[in-house]
């Protein structure tokens, strides 16, 4: 039952009744009258004597989903009313920004009134919009149903040459357990190629996917609809997913994957230094298995492995099925051990690139290397995973090997053809020192 010391002591005020006005409820008090309702049963009629309040207002309390703040009826004779459309529409592309509205309204629509004005208008908008947000952070999808996707910038140091890599997120929305990867660009062969590093991962992917409106996924249409990439949407059907956007500044629908990106950032580059980018990627993954796939999640309270363990049944499997082909150069930075990798194998350069951009193009079964637009080394295309091939012309000691198959050469000709090389005479040094003392007479003479 309720504690009346509770509205005695302050902790919850009594109110005055106010037919008909739930909205003017405190948040507080919104919240416990549900409580008590909920958890004791306690009747309508006595929740009004013990809080204050009419009977009407009680019973809109408890009807209504979530708190909404309370909203001064807008008058019609305020210098705002001719631009209230407009401020409606408006304030979701400034993030609702009373500063930029009011100055749009006197620069483009003669406003004359003051900015307080404005602000006083916008402040409800926005709170609807947080209130909205917060709910679509919470919101769950069944095991197999949605992943969410995004991209953050991550600085880091490659020995002492800075870099900056494109941290690549994707996260289940039933687990919450997250696929990570650095790659040097959000360009188109990156991003496909990162989804397919994330399948091979999970061993499969869930139904739709949510993407913000990138242009790797989309364009901009008529009307506010956004077109599809076709290079993308080819990729999603051959994969068999639904891609779905976020509504238009509306990102923050991807609560889950933006957390990710945050806890990657927060939690795994701090403190850290590589090699390379092979030594990014091992200790990535390795804080992936050990740390984030085994934390106790903020939301689920549960950790994302076990979780997963229940949502793996119900993702579509990839096993089996071959690469998406696209003829885009993807770009990679070579490791320290002269090795490109791509999609889970590594093939060889010349080690003077150690360190440097280079491109890599598959064309049928060869992969094609290029350096500054060059082709470096062609490879065949290796099939299965975590597979190498490397020529040995490509490593440092090739040079060394070559300068004593050189030597070698020169002692077998001297071998074979000592009889056919004519014969030096050997002098005693006297006679050169000698040949030396005269011609300095002669110099001096």
């Amino acid at each position: 039952m309720i504690d009346q010391s509770r509205a005695e002591t302050g902790s919850i005020a009594p109110q005055a009744p106010n037919p008909g006005e739930a909205s003017m409820v405190r948040r507080q008090l919104w919240e416990e009258i549900r409580r008590e309702h909920q958890r004791e049963g306690t009747p309508i009629a006595e929740l009004a004597r013990a809080f204050g309040l009419d009977r009407k207002t009680v019973r809109r309390c408890l009807r209504q989903e979530a708190w909404e703040p309370y909203q001064r009826p807008a008058r019609t004779d305020t210098l705002l009313s001719a631009h209230e459309a407009f401020l409606r529409e408006r304030a979701p592309q400034v993030d609702y920004s009373a500063r930029i509205l009011y100055q749009e309204l006197v620069a483009r629509r003669g406003y004359r009134g003051s900015y307080d004005t404005v602000k006083l208008f916008v402040r409800p908008l926005r709170e609807v919009r947080l209130q909205a947000e917060r709910a679509l952070v919470r919101f769950e999808t069944p095991p197999g149903q949605q992943s969410q996707l995004d991209w953050g910038l991550a600085r880091v140091s490659f020995r002492s040459r800075p870099v900056e890599l494109h941290l690549f997120v994707l996260t289940l929305g039933f687990s919450r357990r997250s696929f990570y990867c650095g790659l040097p660009n959000e360009r188109m062969a990156q991003f496909l190629e990162a989804h397919e590093r994330a399948f091979e991962h999970f061993g499969g992917h869930t139904r739709e996917h949510l993407y913000d409106r990138a242009r790797t996924v989309c364009y901009p249409g008529e009307g506010g609809k956004a077109r599809w990439n076709p290079t993308f949407k080819a990729f999603a059907d051959y994969w068999g997913f639904e891609p779905r956007l976020c509504a238009p500044y509306r990102a923050q629908t991807k609560g889950k994957v933006e957390s990710g990106v945050k806890y990657a950032k927060r939690n795994f580059l701090p403190g850290r230094d590589f090699i390379d980018q092979r030594d990014f990627d091992a200790q990535l993954a390795e804080w992936t298995a050990l740390v984030a796939d085994v934390r106790v999640h903020g939301t689920t309270h549960e950790r994302p492995l076990d979780r997963f363990a229940r949502e793996k049944a119900h993702l579509i499997a990839t096993a089996g099925q071959p690469s998406f082909r696209l003829e885009v150069k993807a770009t990679r930075i070579v490791a320290d051990d002269y090795l490109v990798s791509y999609q889970t194998n590594r093939y060889s350069v010349p080690f003077g690139l150690i360190g440097q951009q280079v491109e890599v193009l598959v064309r049928g079964e060869q992969l094609e290397i290029f350096h500054r637009g060059s082709l470096v080394v062609t490879h065949p295309l290796l099939q299965g995973s975590h597979q190498l091939r490397i020529l040995p012309e490509h490593g440092p000691g090739a040079i060394a090997r070559n300068r004593r198959l050189r030597r070698s050469s020169m002692a077998n000709v001297s071998g074979r053809h000592g009889a056919c090389l004519p014969e030096v005479e050997q002098r005693d040094l006297a006679v050169y020192e000698s040949l030396l003392g005269a011609d300095a007479q002669e110099v001096a003479a």
